[in-house]
């Protein structure tokens, strides 16, 4: 492991996802994911959000549609919450949702929307 480029990927990982979520993924792993943790945190944080040719904001649009495409929700809810912290505002998440809608197609839209509708609540509540 590329020690560097894991605390590169830990700090890029806290400060989009949140110091908690961080932590429990972290502190959650065992001797048979444990690996798997320290790969996610080095390569997909370390290299790839670490890489500052596109900006925070960009690359968490780009994961609201990747993950909504391929129907992960679960990591769709994780990452809208990271775009909030990445800085994009409601409407730019909401034209982000209508296009999702359109390319992945509405059942994709309706999932985003809920989950969307979810966090706001949360948010705001």
């Amino acid at each position: 492991m590329d020690k560097v480029r894991y605390e590169k990927g830990l700090a890029a990982r806290t400060a989009v996802l949140g110091e908690e979520y961080v932590n429990q993924s972290l502190r959650a792993a065992d001797d048979f994911n444990r690996e798997f943790q320290e790969l996610v945190t080095e390569y997909c944080w370390g290299t790839c959000w670490g890489d500052d040719t596109l900006d925070r904001k960009q690359r968490s649009l780009l994961n609201l549609g990747m993950l909504a495409a391929l129907n992960r929700m679960h990591e769709f809810e994780i990452h809208f919450r990271g775009a909030i912290t990445n800085g994009l505002s409601r409407d730019e998440l909401k034209s982000i949702l209508h296009q999702i809608t359109i390319y992945c197609g509405v059942p994709a839209g309706v999932e985003s929307f809920r989950v969307a509708r979810k966090v706001f609540a949360e948010l705001d509540g």
